[in-house]
């Protein structure tokens, strides 16, 4: 049964697109050129339902396959090509011969095609990414801020162990003011462990009031990246609402907390229905083993690249689970580091919380401690810390003990 497909060669301006019938024969029926404007996007999706495309397909160009996808997805099913899989031999590419052969290679299933979730989640994912952006500016403005007194010669940083806590930004606002004496500033530090006079000597420098300037500066871009997170925290727990159940069993795990839990289900959905199996969300992860075989023997076992907000998170869940005392992954780490070593059983344990995260959102399950010999108290405190977190965050939430 012969049906037709559109392929489509996504550029920032134009868009290549052609119609093929595929049957037992491949056929072109029409080629033709579109803007990429938003009236032009509307003209594309009518000329495409006039003729009776089913099904089209287009590569993963950028960020620029998005404004065309999103404007056909109501009216055929799309899939999105990685770009790679339809590469052109040498001194034979052009655009509409991309395009025919983009499609070509999808009738033959010959493209690696690109999990794109619904709308909702990618609002979700948009939210969370920017807040993983913000926290990174974050960081970078506390290695500037550094920069700034180590020129200033003030030693700030080395007698408090954190330099934009409440102490530490207390006195930084009286730094940059320039009001206060040094022995002014070093009493608005309070429950630290250093000495007033040790925190004299660290706060006496040599400053220009430029100096000050741009310290005021930093500071005021520090308070406003805070704000924009606190207000990104309120808009991703309120657009997460319908899926907190899913939010609060994920954030049993230990290793995990309500924002890793978040940033899980923003990838992978918060029922994981795209992946049919563990094996196939640790494949699109990329947190699998990978295999280069050749004559019947595997030269690396690399993993594959996967989704590298997945595996960034999943990675530093591993890294607080391996260090939770008395939980399955410290033991399962501990019997696998002295084989391993530390990056690879790491890894180990990045791969198997990859096929938890499956197992809890698919199958709808709950996690059990099953590590040896799990303290009562150490279990009390930690639902406490979660139940906090979560109320916090807006979410609706109670303890219940389960029956065993």
């Amino acid at each position: 049964m012969s049906y037709k497909v559109a392929g489509i060669d996504v550029h920032k301006k134009v868009l290549m697109v052609v119609v093929v019938e595929a049957g037992p024969q491949v056929e072109l029926l029409e080629r033709k050129r579109f803007s990429t404007m938003s009236s032009d996007l509307q003209t594309l999706a009518r000329w495409l339902k006039d003729r009776g495309v089913e099904k089209a397909v287009m590569e993963s160009t950028a960020q620029y396959w998005k404004p065309v996808w999103y404007e056909l997805e109501p009216h055929v099913k799309l899939e999105l090509a990685q770009a790679f899989s339809n590469r052109a031999p040498r001194g034979r590419k052009h655009d509409f011969g991309d395009t025919e052969r983009l499609v070509r290679r999808l009738i033959a299933d010959e493209l690696r095609l690109s999990f794109v979730p619904d709308r909702e989640q990618r609002i979700w994912r948009m939210m969370t990414r920017m807040k993983v952006q913000l926290a990174r500016e974050r960081g970078r403005l506390h290695n500037q801020l550094e920069c700034l007194l180590q020129d200033m010669r003030i030693k700030l940083s080395s007698v408090i162990s954190d330099l934009l806590g409440v102490s530490g930004r207390r006195m930084l606002c009286a730094l940059a003011e320039g009001k206060l004496s040094v022995e002014e500033i070093a009493k608005l530090g309070h429950g630290l462990r250093c000495g007033h006079e040790e925190l004299v000597r660290a706060l006496t420098g040599s400053s220009d009031p430029r100096h000050r300037q741009m310290l005021k500066l930093y500071l005021e871009r520090l308070e406003m990246i805070d704000r924009q997170m606190a207000d990104l925290n309120l808009k991703i727990a309120e657009s997460m609402k319908p899926c907190q159940e899913a939010v609060g069993r994920l954030a049993e795990v230990p290793g995990f907390g309500a924002d890793s839990a978040q940033q899980v289900i923003a990838e992978v959905g918060s029922k994981a229905v795209q992946f049919a199996s563990a094996a196939n969300l640790t494949s699109w992860a990329g947190t699998c083993p990978g295999r280069n075989e050749s004559a019947e023997h595997n030269h690396s076992r690399r993993s594959p690249k996967g989704n590298k907000y997945l595996r960034r998170v999943l990675t530093e869940v591993a890294q607080a689970a391996v260090k939770t005392k008395g939980s399955h992954f410290q033991a399962e780490f501990r019997r696998l580091l002295p084989r391993l070593g530390y990056k690879q059983a790491l890894w180990a344990m990045v791969h198997r919380i990859c096929r938890l995260v499956w197992k809890i959102l698919h199958d709808e399950v709950s996690y059990i401690e099953k590590g040896p010999n799990p303290d009562p108290k150490r279990r009390h405190l930690r639902a406490k810390a979660l139940l906090r977190s979560l109320r916090q965050l807006g979410y609706d939430v109670h303890i219940a003990h389960a029956i065993a």
